[in-house]
């Protein structure tokens, strides 16, 4: 049993107060020393840093204004757009919630997209951060799937056709695709069974991973110390200390970094407070006017989008037609050259099968021979069984691979430097395209099918992966500026 601290007779109330709660719950104290006033944090830290503090705030305003919302929803097919409306119209200040909740969904992902951003330009997914990263990345899968569940529940015209698009995909995947689209829908349609497993998952399962995500991605964050746009470590061992062992660039998180970050928090508020009370709909991006209308399943709208926070990756999915996936063939069976010419002789032959096979499921044999105008023979037509995998199921790989690579991201960046301060100048363009590139596939994937679209889409997605995929081998290209051996820090 641990020794009562005493405190001086002559104390404030408070002082007293707090020496009686440390005495009776000493872990607390000692935890919040070393994770917030003891915690060390580079003193360089720039705009980018406010939005992991910003994705912990918008999590708070979810969980809070989830809590009443359920109060008054009904998770039943009949009753759940009737619900949403006696919220937003009968309930006291229940509009407030409902877009608070709304809004707070593409805030969500808005600082989420941006902190990722930030970790991609300043490297902060190297050594020694690659399980903080892999952590932030499964935070970002569990937030897509919260959101997929979530945005069922208001039941209006969007949200079920929505569901039942995605759903549907899953049917796409061989063997055990249409079992598996039956075990999420719960029924052979979209229906009040789907509405309960989404309502459960969404409001109880998610929640409590995301949580649980979220204090793992902030533990492993303190216990490694925070990346700073040098990419210089401040807590190594060649870092320069003070007299008590202390990071000569680095200053306590507490009070510094947290009056920091409430400059970033009123900008974020005001910004959010401004589309809650003006634009809660955004436009139609946020909240969809269809889905101001009752689900109807005997009627479906003309255009079947998914909110804009997923568009990027179902412009993916769109994009994978039969003649992308052999173009994707042709790349595997390129990658397979170049890649066997330095592989071990008994490594070759292996490669080799499985390019071939994937070409083939790829559906290459058939697309070449109508490109050709050529009669498929026997053996063609024996091997196209393979090819009874279409498009959909590629492109739903290709839609759920644009997230997985993120998860290899530490071990595809070559660079000898961590942050883009002192990379070559052409990397930055390079990371601009990117952007620009995300952007593009997120606004194709809100408009209707078209040609043009379908191209850009393919082309977008090729150099979405192939900006990770060549990574390796770009990312060691150029003249690379020296790093400091010491974080450059201006006062502010």
């Amino acid at each position: 049993m641990a020794e009562f601290k005493e405190i001086s007779p002559n104390a404030s109330a408070g002082e007293k107060l707090g020496n009686w709660f440390n005495n009776r719950f000493p872990t607390f104290g000692e935890q919040m020393r070393y994770h917030v006033t003891e915690y060390y944090a580079p003193k360089n830290f720039n705009f980018w840093y406010f939005f992991g503090s910003l994705a912990l705030l918008v999590l708070v305003i979810q969980i809070v204004t989830g809590i009443f919302l359920v109060m008054n929803y009904k998770p039943d097919a009949g009753l759940a757009f009737a619900s949403v409306e006696y919220i937003m119209r009968d309930v006291p200040w229940g509009w407030l919630v409902r877009y608070m909740h709304s809004t707070g969904a593409s805030a969500f992902f808005v600082v989420v997209y941006l902190h990722m951003y930030k970790g991609l330009i300043y490297g902060s997914y190297r050594k020694p951060r690659e399980l903080v990263w892999i952590f932030g990345c499964a935070i970002f899968l569990t937030l897509m799937a919260e959101a997929f569940m979530g945005y069922l529940l208001p039941w209006g015209q969007m949200s079920y056709w929505g569901a039942q698009v995605i759903v549907n995909l899953f049917s796409a995947i061989p063997f055990i695709g249409p079992d598996l689209a039956l075990l999420i829908r719960g029924d052979y349609v979209v229906s009040d069974a789907t509405l309960n497993r989404f309502f459960s998952f969404h409001v109880i399962a998610v929640p409590l991973v995301l949580l649980g995500l979220v204090v793992a991605h902030l533990l492993a964050l303190h216990d490694v110390g925070s990346n700073n746009p040098d990419g210089v470590e401040i807590k190594g061992p060649n870092a320069p200390r003070d007299a008590n062992g202390k990071p000569l660039d680095g200053i306590p998180f507490h009070p510094y970094y947290t009056v920091h970050d409430l400059v970033g928090v009123t900008v974020f508020l005001m910004v959010f407070s401004a589309v809650i009370f003006f634009a809660p709909e955004a436009g139609g991006y946020f909240l969809e006017y269809n889905n101001f209308i009752p689900a109807d399943p005997l009627k479906t709208p003309p255009h079947i989008a998914p909110v804009w926070y997923f568009t990027p990756y179902y412009s993916m999915l769109r994009a994978i037609t039969s003649e992308m996936a052999a173009v994707l063939a042709l790349i595997v069976l390129a990658a397979a050259f170049f890649s066997t010419r330095r592989l071990a002789g008994f490594l070759k032959p292996v490669v080799w099968v499985v390019a071939v096979a994937v070409a083939i499921m790829l559906g290459l044999l058939p697309t070449l021979a109508a490109w050709l105008h050529l009669p498929l023979g026997g053996l063609f037509k024996t091997l196209s069984f393979l090819n009874g995998i279409d498009a959909k199921f590629w492109g739903v790989l290709v839609m759920g691979g644009a997230v997985i690579i993120l998860f290899f991201l530490p071990w595809l960046d070559a660079s000898p430097v961590r942050s883009i301060r002192y990379r070559p100048s052409w990397n930055k363009w390079v990371y601009g395209v990117f952007v620009v590139n995300f952007v593009v596939l997120a606004y194709l994937g809100t408009q209707p099918p078209s040609p043009v679209g379908e191209r850009i889409s393919q082309l977008g997605t090729l150099f979405y992966f192939g900006f990770f995929l060549l990574m390796p081998w770009w990312s060691r290209l150029g003249e690379f500026k020296p790093v400091p051996e010491r974080i450059t820090f201006a006062a502010h």
